[in-house]
């Protein structure tokens, strides 16, 4: 496997936004904490939440759960809880009385966002969005108690316990992700999580690879999806070879401009050319977690 790092780096001058611009650079060494802080203040709210297009498939700048995902996970990254606990406050009152988090909040102008966003329904808990946005939040509360003892991460936690047992049969590929995503950063605190990840590995083929209904052709999740990081929980549901194989994958998809790209649709030319920046930062996460660069 050959990875170019100096491509890589070309690709993001050349191409992608300043937030994953300064998460590579910290990723590597070569920025600070601040300057990343900085870039994801532009898509903060007064209310305490993100919106702005922070997802990129979500242009409205309302506050989003999505938003909320994203910013998160630049906490999780630098290793900072002051802005989190914000995200938690904001958060919380989203939440539906059975502590989940809708899918997504209403939006007042649609332009560039997602039908699935758009369409979502308010008044109906989706684990999908609870897990994504509970799953990082336990990453960020790992270092930070205050975060790990907010009460919408301790109700958030409880409905996505409750909605995984609740499962008869297996989830949308993406809400299953996610799911996996949640137990595996609760493993090692929370009893409950044991069960729950032998109960979704039931719903993963031995190969990774789970097609994305009503997707994109081809659109899929992979291993490396459901396991990002080595020495975790939810590696143990693939044998090495597997996870080899997707290593290669990942590494042989850099492109000849240097960057990566994403096998789903985007929903404005904005999005697409963001989705590459943020699949950047994303695929070299992943190969230096795995110590292949």
């Amino acid at each position: 496997m050959t990875v170019d790092l100096a491509a890589a780096a070309s690709f993001m001058a050349t191409h992608a936004r300043v937030l994953d611009r300064r998460r590579f650079e910290y990723l590597f060494g070569q920025g600070d904490a601040g300057a990343v802080l900085a870039a994801v203040d532009g898509y903060r709210n007064a209310d305490g939440g993100y919106g702005w297009g922070l997802e990129p498939d979500l242009r409205a700048p309302e506050s989003q759960p999505g938003g909320a995902l994203h910013a998160l996970e630049v906490f999780a990254e630098v290793g900072t809880a002051d802005r989190a606990i914000e995200v938690c406050d904001w958060l919380e009152r989203v939440s539906l009385p059975d502590g989940g988090v809708p899918f997504a909040v209403p939006v007042a102008d649609a332009a560039g966002c997602a039908p699935f966003w758009v369409q979502a329904d308010p008044t109906s808990s989706s684990l999908q969005s609870t897990a994504f946005v509970a799953g990082v939040a336990h990453r960020v509360a790992a270092a930070d108690e205050r975060v790990a003892a907010h009460p919408w991460l301790l109700a958030a936690t409880r409905y996505c316990f409750d909605a995984m047992a609740a499962l008869e049969t297996a989830p949308h590929a993406i809400e299953l992700r996610f799911a996996v995503g949640f137990i595996d950063q609760v493993f090692d605190t929370h009893d409950e999580a044991r069960p729950l990840l032998d109960k979704l590995r039931n719903f993963i083929p031995a190969d990774g690879l789970v097609p994305v209904s009503g997707g994109k052709d081809g659109e899929t999740m992979r291993p490396l999806d459901f396991a990002p990081l080595p020495g975790r929980a939810a590696r143990r549901l693939f044998d090495d070879d597997v996870i080899a194989a997707d290593l290669r994958r990942v590494a042989d998809g850099q492109q000849d401009d240097g960057g990566w790209t994403v096998d789903f649709d985007s929903h404005s030319p904005a999005a697409a050319l963001e989705w590459r920046g943020y699949a950047t930062v994303a695929a070299m996460s992943v190969l230096r977690a795995y110590s292949v660069v």
